[in-house]
């Protein structure tokens, strides 16, 4: 299939080789399904359509992994992020915020020092002789604020959540369009419960995330992932046979597809991977929930209990998303660049025929409807053909079209053109300007994947 270098045991230091890679399968109709994946990956790959639709960009000056998105990219970003935002809070998440930059010793606390210094950003001050570091993960962040007063079994559980960005110094050899990069924004959330609140609290986050992925219509199952006998785990393994029983309880009443899987836990707790799968086949992690019995042991955090006793909290730990970056190079692939109503970056392109003062008077007042009903449209007044300007607007992919001319001046009433994917009827019936859009706001409130004209 292809030929690549590699070093012995994958250490540069180490003399290099050529890896070869093949594929094999019992039957040719399977080779051939295989062979066709491949040749609709290739079409659907992110970089190429992060450029096409102006979604985000890469720059020598700013450095490898560091990706830098456009206008259109952020729109995308931030309606994810605020529907992931909008699911957890549903559920009793509060926002918090946490700086970029910590001292060493948080992590050396947290025992991710120990575990992954190598790919930790070092900084220094000017000022003082701290050793900082660009904050790899938010967790440790979040234990100072659960840690900053005393609490009572009445105030459990507490939930936070946050989207920020972590850093880690992943080898450049490794980073690649969005699916590997350097910054990556998490959204991120932990709970700080008792031990008769997790299984309460899994089901919730579990609920969450198949909600999520049910709207933006990607098949889910879960992988159960747990610890193996080696000694690259923190604490005791009774703790870790409890903590995997309880997820493994919480997939099954909530009747979910899984499997387990041995050795692919984090350090510090058993985990519920969410596995999805894109419109080509391909399985991809996405969203997490882990439960963890051993940042709460190592930075000392208790609880009073009814009895005026102190406990140690259990701590859980949600991604929906997972890295924003990641999830977006798997969805702009599943969907081919050809995003939902709710989700497209330009919901609606209003095409002039010429450029005639009525007409773009016209276009323009359209315009400023739709921007009050905080739709995301534009105006193309250019001086190309209206079938330049179609072509433009479906390369584009933009899910309405609207060609404005004498008629429907004269009118008040449009006939969108609908981008071929949202169809479920035939013909689309002209409207009246108000009804159009009110239908175009109603469909990215209910964030449906097909339109209802």
């Amino acid at each position: 299939m292809k030929i690549a270098g590699a070093y012995w045991r994958g250490n540069e230091k180490n003399p290099q080789m050529q890896r070869l890679y093949g594929a094999a399968f019992a039957t040719k109709e399977e080779l051939d399904k295989h062979l066709l994946m491949l040749e609709e990956a290739v079409k659907r790959d992110h970089r190429r359509l992060g450029k096409e639709l102006d979604l985000f960009i890469t720059s020598p000056m700013v450095g490898a992994g560091l990706p830098i998105f456009t206008p259109r990219g952020t729109v995308l970003r931030e309606e994810l992020v605020n529907y992931s935002n909008s699911l957890r809070e549903s559920y009793g998440f509060q926002k918090v915020w946490i700086p970029h930059l910590t001292k060493k010793e948080l992590y050396e606390a947290s025992g991710h020092w120990e575990k992954f210094g190598e790919e930790l950003f070092l900084v220094k001050s000017q000022e003082t002789s701290d050793e900082l570091v660009l904050k790899p993960m938010n967790c440790p962040h979040h234990t100072r604020i659960y840690a900053d007063q005393p609490r009572s079994y009445k105030d459990l559980p507490l939930r936070y959540l946050e989207t920020t960005t972590v850093y880690r110094d992943e080898k450049t050899g490794e980073l690649g369009g969005l699916s590997r990069v350097r910054s990556i924004t998490q959204d991120d959330s932990h709970v700080f419960c008792r031990s008769d609140q997790i299984e309460t609290e899994i089901n919730n986050l579990l609920q969450a995330a198949s909600d999520l992925y049910l709207t933006v219509d990607m098949k889910l199952r879960v992988r159960l992932s747990y610890r193996d006998d080696s000694d690259a785990y923190l604490g005791s393994k009774d703790l870790w046979e409890s903590a995997q029983n309880q997820l493994k309880n919480a997939v099954v009443s909530n009747s979910l597809e899984f499997f387990e899987e041995e050795g692919e836990a984090a350090f510090y707790g058993p985990k519920i991977d969410f596995m999805a799968t894109d419109a080509i086949g391909r399985e991809h992690q996405v969203a997490t929930v882990q439960l963890d019995f051993v940042q709460p042991e190592r930075f000392n955090l208790e609880y009073t209990d009814e009895t005026g006793g102190a406990q140690r909290p259990v701590m859980i730990h949600c991604a929906l998303l997972g890295s924003v970056e990641r999830f977006l190079s798997v969805y702009i692939e599943h969907t081919a660049g050809k995003f939902p109503i709710w989700l497209a970056p330009e919901q609606i392109r209003i095409i002039t025929v010429n450029q005639e003062l009525q007409i773009t008077d016209y276009a323009a007042k359209i315009l400023d409807e739709a921007k009050e009903l905080g739709l995301r449209a534009y105006v193309d007044n250019s001086n190309e053909t209206v079938g330049k300007k179609i072509r433009n607007a479906e390369q584009a992919k933009v899910p309405y079209t609207l060609v404005i001319g004498e008629k429907e001046v004269g009118g008040d009433r449009v006939i969108p053109r609908v981008r071929k994917d949202l169809v479920v009827i035939a013909a689309h019936p002209e409207l009246s300007v108000s009804d159009f859009l009110k239908t175009v706001v109603n469909e990215v409130k209910t964030r449906v994947n097909k339109t209802s004209l």
